[in-house]
């Protein structure tokens, strides 16, 4: 688990802030069948026989690769594809060092066989994770390609060169097919002669930072990818959930079925018994087809005794937020400076706002599934997932076997963001095939899919900042409170802050601010209401989509208040002194690299510049999610608003990134661009609220993503950069929310602290 695991671990509180690194393996290069195997290997193993290893399958890799007797490059992936491009990515970065044909390279999605070590996808990882050991991986291949086509060549290696999958030597060449066919590749390499590997300047790269289109996108077009709803195996019936009424503790008295014995194909109702206390109170309807099994469900009458939490509110899980920050003896000082009730004791004046952020859900076009299975002892699970390896332990406690009797295989995911991370809806399709015997392919329905979601939590959070007779911070206090995911999933990562208290990351890091303000105080603190009544989800950006909401609300506002332009007031802060200066390799520069996003934000977009009546501009900035893996972003909204109304139009978004190396450009572009939008969409659009301990919105009918004709205006560019590539599936999510409330006091002068931004609340802000 080292890559969540380092992950967890915050510079702020003294724990260890790992930069990616081969985690202790070798490399070795061997025979398997048709062609050569490129694989890390364990630890413990130095001393193996590359094709023993192989033919056994103990090595280890997380990523590995293979070159096919007709030259073919097949690069393996254990991250999920859901629309980010990450098999490109990643195979770009082997490819590039390995000097290979790029025509010849291909895409391999693997199942979670355990010699693939750690599955998990999200976080905006993949890319930072891989980069240097994918790098060291192709670096070796390619060195070696040249010593055995040296020698085929009948010359020194020192004479010849790597390029386009071949080996060259002044006129003469072979190619890298030939060499694998006829040569000996039989290496291996020790930890320490791979981490002594020479990569490649960043100025020799070829492929990396290049144009190219996606792998991945061909068989998307042409309708051969298959997603996890598409998997289908002989004998099977399918399933449509029974979903009790709250998610926790409801019992089942009785199921009626008897109108639904009259429809076609309809088979029977399966009362679950979960060990795993995952799916309490479920049932599973079974028929021929999911269209009859969804009939027959809607005639099954189900009387349940709900959990606890049958009469839980938005406002009561807000209301629990408010009591728990204004408890100062509780939650996790996850920052916490010396002088900062001095600072707020001497401060010329105090500036204090409270922000909220609503519930939100995934909705991702393609709805959880699950396709279950035993065969030959072993159980197969048929679905899009984004963390393997956190379920399956699961999955062999509900079916009461060992670990290493559970498979699951891989399948493209009709979006992620967050929801596969918890493979939860893979759990009553197991339980149900295991009644049956039988295999059972279970689909949820859009209604289905959003009750059992696990949402992003609403959010309350209260921020402070002291000042000094100029207007200068001098300290600062962030308090924030939601439902936590990693505390409800994998509570034994969780890290712990300066007070002893363990937190969770995911919802805390992003404030964890680059600015010098003085003294700093960060709590984390956990709703436990909200934890009770849903379970709270990663959604994409996690705790940075609310926190960051407050954090640049509030420096906008606090600009304000010192009379400040916006930008001068953030760059002000942004002094790269101390543990702000940045280290090498993930965050080299510090804030200085974020003041640099900022400025050019400010160049391009039309900041300075008068607006027409009621349309104005907000910035906001961010790091990111992760404080050691910092993705530089500057973001610029432009808006208009409606007085009669209260109708907000985003008429631009600008953006600036700074994300280090950027491998592929164009999936550069889309993630930078995807994840803008679905800020826009959850600051304007997206966003429901729960009700006697549901979400109130359940369908497209009522809840509502940026549509088409809402999407603006769109200027974004990278800096141009050789530092070590960080992640993009996130940073920009968490920017375009503070940039558009702040654009709105621009515009008409009302400050908008909760989010979605409905117009019903700037209408009432306006007539205030």
């Amino acid at each position: 688990m080292n890559k969540l695991f380092r992950s967890l671990l915050n510079p702020d509180v003294g724990a260890v802030n790992h930069g990616p690194s081969l985690s202790r393996r070798g490399f070795l290069i061997g025979a398997a069948g048709a062609g050569i195997t490129l694989a890390f290997y364990r630890p413990g193993l130095s001393f193996a026989q590359p094709e023993e290893v192989i033919e056994n399958q103990t090595f280890e890799p997380t990523i590995w690769y293979q070159i096919e007797n007709d030259g073919r490059i097949i690069v393996n992936i254990a991250e999920a594809e859901m629309g980010q491009h990450v098999g490109t990515a990643l195979a770009r970065i082997v490819a590039d060092e390995l000097e290979a044909d790029w025509s010849k390279v291909e895409l391999h999605h693997v199942d979670s066989d355990p010699k693939w070590g750690l599955m998990v996808t999200g976080g905006s990882w993949s890319v930072w994770e891989n980069f240097m050991p994918l790098s060291r991986a192709g670096a070796a291949g390619r060195q070696v390609l040249i010593e055995e086509g040296a020698k085929l060549l009948g010359v020194n290696a020192s004479q010849c060169r790597a390029r386009n999958s071949e080996v060259i030597a002044g006129n003469r060449s072979i190619s890298y097919a030939e060499i694998v066919q006829r040569g000996d590749m039989s290496r291996s390499f020790s930890e320490d002669e791979l981490e002594k590997i020479q990569v490649k300047k960043p100025e020799d790269r070829r492929l990396i930072g290049q144009e190219t289109q996606a792998l991945d996108i061909p068989d998307k077009t042409d309708g051969s990818s298959m997603y996890g709803i598409d998997a289908t195996v002989e004998n099977m019936v399918y399933g449509r959930p029974l979903i009790p009424p709250t998610r926790y503790g409801a019992k089942i008295n009785s199921i009626d079925d008897s109108e639904a014995k009259n429809v076609e194909g309809y088979l029977q109702t399966i009362q679950l018994n979960d060990p795993t206390d995952t799916v309490p109170g479920w049932a599973v309807v079974i028929a021929t087809s999911f269209y009859a099994a969804s009939k027959a469900a809607s005639k099954i009458k189900v009387d349940w005794t709900p959990g606890e939490t049958a009469n839980v509110s938005e406002q009561d899980i807000l209301d629990r937020g408010v009591e728990l920050i204004e408890k100062s003896d509780v939650g996790a000082l996850v920052v916490n400076d010396d002088g900062v009730d001095d600072a707020f004791s001497n401060a010329d004046s105090v500036l204090e706002e409270d922000y909220i952020a609503h519930t939100v859900l995934h909705f991702q076009l393609e709805p959880v599934n699950a396709l279950a299975y035993q065969k030959d002892g072993i159980w197969e699970i048929h679905t899009g997932n984004q963390w393997q390896s956190l379920i399956l332990p699961t999955l062999a406690k509900a079916l009461d076997v060992a670990e290493d009797k559970v498979i699951m295989r891989t399948y493209m995911l009709g979006g992620g963001f967050g929801r596969r991370l918890n493979g939860d809806y893979a759990v009553p399709a197991a339980l149900a095939s295991k009644a049956l015997n039988r295999p059972v392919k279970l689909v949820f329905t859009r209604e289905d899919d959003a009750r059992f979601d696990s949402v992003r939590s609403p959010a309350y959070q209260r921020v402070r900042m002291a000042f000094d007779a100029e207007g200068n911070p001098t300290g600062m206090e962030h308090h924030a409170t939601a439902g936590w995911p990693t505390q409800v999933m994998v509570p034994g990562f969780m890290p712990e802050a300066t007070n002893g208290e363990k937190y969770d990351p995911f919802a805390i890091q992003g404030a964890a601010h680059w600015y010098s303000v003085g003294a700093h105080r960060l709590r984390a603190i956990s709703n436990d209401l909200a934890n009770k009544t849903f379970r709270p989800g990663w959604l994409r950006s996690v705790g940075s989509g609310w926190v960051n909401w407050a954090l640049e609300s509030f420096m906008d506002q606090a600009a304000r208040k010192a009379g400040k332009d916006p930008i001068e007031f953030r760059l002000a802060l942004l002094k790269a002194e101390g543990k702000n200066a940045g280290e090498a390799p993930n965050s080299v520069g510090g804030a200085s690299r974020q003041a640099n996003v900022l400025r050019r934000v400010r160049e391009i977009s039309e900041w300075g510049q008068e607006m027409p009546a009621d349309t104005g501009l907000g910035v906001a900035t961010t790091y990111g999610q992760e404080r050691n893996m910092p993705t530089w972003t500057a973001c610029v909204a432009k808006v208009h608003v409606d007085r009669n109304t209260g109708k907000v139009t985003l008429q631009k978004l600008t953006l600036v990134t700074d994300a280090g190396t950027v491998v592929h450009p164009d999936g550069a572009r889309a993630q930078v661009e995807g994840a803008a939008l679905w800020g826009a969409s959850m600051a304007l659009h997206e966003g429901t609220v729960f009700e006697k301990g549901e979400v109130k919105d359940q369908n497209l009918n009522t809840y509502s993503p940026m549509r088409i004709r809402d999407v603006p205006e769109i200027e974004m560019e990278f800096v141009d950069s050789t530092e070590l590539s960080v992640g993009l599936g996130e940073p920009a999510t968490t920017v375009v929310g503070p940039a558009i409330g702040n654009a709105i006091f621009a515009a008409v002068g009302v400050r908008m602290t909760e989010i979605p931004i409905r117009r019903e609340a700037v209408l009432a802000a306006l007539k205030a």
